[in-house]
């Protein structure tokens, strides 16, 4: 008996995340073929980056199949950097609109 070490997938599962990664980027393709304009076109566009990033890091990089300290040990700094980021966001609107109000001749 040979002993192989690790976890063997099937190759299904390999395929259909190639196929969605496919229609993934032909549908983000779209969106300039289409001449989206706007918040609905970066919208369109992070959505389908972040479906296809999550789809490579869970399947290809196997996180699904990980245990969930490891997994959190390498998707919660991102997150939280992603949260860190958004509140600068909402605090450079902040500053710009008093900046407005204030400076505004």
């Amino acid at each position: 008996m040979e002993a192989t070490e690790g976890q063997q997938h099937p190759i299904k599962i390999y395929l259909w995340i190639w196929f969605l990664l496919f229609v993934l980027s032909t549908l983000s393709y779209l969106v300039d073929v289409l001449g989206f304009q706007g918040l609905l076109r970066w919208s369109l566009i992070l959505t389908f980056m972040f479906l296809k990033a999550g789809f490579i890091i869970a399947i290809f990089m196997h996180m699904a199949w990980e245990r969930l300290a490891l997994a959190c040990a390498i998707l919660g700094p991102p997150a939280l950097l992603l949260v860190l980021i958004g509140m600068m966001v909402l605090e450079a609107e902040y500053i710009f609109s008093t900046r407005l109000l204030f400076f505004a001749s």
